[in-house]
């Protein structure tokens, strides 16, 4: 008990340390700047043994006195008598956006240090700002510039940035990224996890050109549960802090102005007499500008409002079931990560074939474009970060990693009408340091924003045929969403109507996953698993168990497309792929698909 107490205080004091407050640094929407992109072919060199950051005494090159050593030096050599034992400049190359793992079978497994070079022509001017931005590398990036250290980030799928502001060249600049996936268990994942850990630079690098003062953070959303008032905020960055900001949207006829304080920031409010609502049924998005003296940006953003009353959730103000499904930020067509909005739009096509309206970007915040795309087609996001299993609870560092994370994903997202749910992770284990960890997850992400659902995947346990939800965790939630694998880790598919579950909170019900495993094109009866077959009755008998729950207001069965795991390892029917797509890794509807869109076609009639 004294030991669980202490954890807690201690992650409370790293919660009263950061204040609650967001890392207003991250600029918003990167790609309503100007930017010059550095994707393309990058060289590389495999570093296995870290030869290149250490040296023989293992300390780090840029830590030693000359700050020099190590392969971000970039050296060429200049006479015959130089000892270099690397050279980017003969070294082979590999695509940036991409993973490195779907790049060369040398790569498949690969967990480790690969250096990343690019070379670049820069014409940097006096009275601008230059941010060196990375959408995402996986895990640990440390990032040079003409051989200088810009820093170190820590987490495999959120964005950061450099100020790069009187570092650049005229000229040829060199960016050297010493990119590490490692896994580690005080790390966000930590090292267990059921899908492959693609290493490398997996989205884009941009080097943005903005004024030397100019607008760094926004928001512009509908009021929480208020159909009739927009508010937001405006944050300058720079020197000249004291500006009139204006917030228009052309379409409704709307302009409005406000001043900011000290610290550049100007919060705003607007009524709002006639909007149409952004909904799965009419994804309705306005262009709104953004601007102040010295800069100006453009956004296309949806208005609407989530929230829960009873056992209901309300889409601008009407009860709503999610016809949903997960989703990992990977293409079964083309091996490694989804590279590109041709990939993303596929795999949320395939969602709307399915007839959902709702997906979870499951386990890891996703590519931003990707989000943007859920915005343009209409469907509902369930947004996560990799708190997954069994986190390190009691390490503070690790904690503040997970809200750093969580800090990336809100305030790169927020504008996002498509974005209903922040999750704070997935089937982690009861203890008292875990149910501290992620109270004080929960807590701090209301604290970010109010304007929507927090939740989180529980777990279940069963005592005969009674299914039970009383993790304590689901006090501090708005859903009770949890994930059950009845019919395939646990009983036998036509058994499953037999089981009811026990619900200790009276609040909105979400299945955040359930399924099994079946080979496209294997054909046998219901009881034998790895087939269509088995997976379309468990589908059937799971609907049929699912239906005594009165306040089901959705689901995200697990999982859209068959993907990647080393954790499956049959020879025969997994051969390193989890096979619980109702997809198949070649795109083909699998029998389980059809029982599941039925259901939808029925529960849209139903929620109209």
């Amino acid at each position: 008990m004294i030991k669980s107490t202490l954890s807690a205080f201690l992650l409370l004091l790293v919660l009263i340390q950061s204040g609650f407050s967001q890392r207003l640094d991250l600029i918003q929407n990167i790609k309503g700047r100007q930017f010059m992109s550095l994707n393309g072919q990058w060289n590389y060199i495999m570093d296995p043994y870290e030869m290149g950051y250490y040296d023989y005494r293992h300390l780090p090159f840029d830590q030693s006195a000359t700050g020099k050593g190590g392969f971000y030096d970039d050296r060429e050599q200049k006479n015959k008598s130089e000892l270099i034992e690397y050279n980017f400049e003969y070294a082979p190359q590999l695509i940036v956006p991409a993973d490195w793992n779907s790049q060369g079978d040398i790569f498949k497994f690969y967990e480790g240090t690969i250096w990343y070079r690019k070379k670049f022509s820069a014409q940097p001017k006096a009275d601008k700002k230059y941010l060196l931005y990375f959408a995402a590398v996986n895990y640990e990036a440390h990032v040079y510039l003409n051989g200088k250290k810009l820093g170190v980030h820590k987490g495999g799928f959120t964005p950061f940035q450099f100020d790069v502001t009187g570092k650049l060249k005229e000229g040829d600049n060199v960016v050297v990224v010493k990119a590490d996936n490692t896994r580690k268990q005080d790390e966000v994942p930590t090292v267990n996890t059921d899908w492959w850990n693609y290493g490398g630079i997996t989205r884009d690098v941009l080097l943005a050109e903005l004024p030397q003062t100019h607008i760094n953070d926004y928001k512009v959303q509908l009021a929480k549960n208020n159909l009739k008032q927009i508010e937001g905020y405006v944050q300058l960055s720079g020197k000249e802090k004291a500006q009139t900001i204006t917030v228009s949207i052309p379409e409704l006829k709307i302009k409005t102005t406000a001043k900011t304080d000290t610290s550049g920031k100007a919060s705003f409010t607007i009524p709002v007499k006639k909007m149409t609502y952004w909904s799965p049924e009419n994804p309705k998005l306005y262009d709104v500008v953004v601007s102040s003296g010295t800069d100006e940006v453009k956004d296309r953003i949806g208005f609407r409002t989530i929230e829960v009353k009873g056992v209901d959730v309300l889409l601008n103000g009407k009860s709503v079931f999610f016809r949903g499904i997960s989703i990992h930020d990977e293409n079964p067509l083309l091996p490694g990560r989804l590279r590109n909005q041709g990939d993303m739009r596929m795999m949320l096509q395939w969602a709307k074939e399915l007839n959902c309206n709702y997906v979870r970007l499951a386990h890891y915040t996703h590519n931003e474009d990707m989000v943007r795309l859920a915005d343009e087609m209409g469907l509902m996001v369930w947004a996560e970060v990799p708190v997954y299993w069994t986190i390190s609870w009691e390490n503070p560092e690790t904690f503040k990693n997970a809200q750093q994370q969580m800090t990336d994903m809100v305030v790169r997202d927020k504008n996002r009408a498509s974005v209903v749910v922040w999750s704070i992770g997935n089937e982690t284990p009861l203890s008292e340091p875990r149910h501290a960890f992620m109270g004080n997850m929960a807590a701090y992400t209301r604290s970010l924003d109010n304007t929507r659902l927090v939740a989180a995947a529980l777990e279940v346990h069963r005592n005969g045929y009674d299914v039970i939800v009383d993790d304590p965790l689901g006090e501090k939630l708005d859903l009770v969403s949890f994930n059950q694998y009845g019919g395939w880790y646990w009983g036998v598919p036509k058994d499953l109507p037999k089981y009811t579950f026990k619900i200790k909170y009276n609040k909105p019900v979400v299945i955040t996953e359930f399924g099994g495993e079946a080979v496209a094109g294997y054909h046998a009866d219901e009881e034998t698993r790895w087939s269509e077959e088995y997976q379309e009755a468990m589908y059937k008998y799971q609907l049929q168990m699912l239906g005594k729950v009165s306040a089901l207001r959705g689901m995200t069965p697990w999982i859209l497309v068959d993907f990647r795991s080393p954790r499956r390892q049959h020879p025969v029917y997994q051969d390193f792929w989890n096979r619980k797509g109702v997809y198949s890794d070649t795109g083909e509807k699998k029998k389980a698909f059809y029982v599941l869109k039925n259901f939808y076609d029925q529960m849209q009639q139903k929620y109209k």
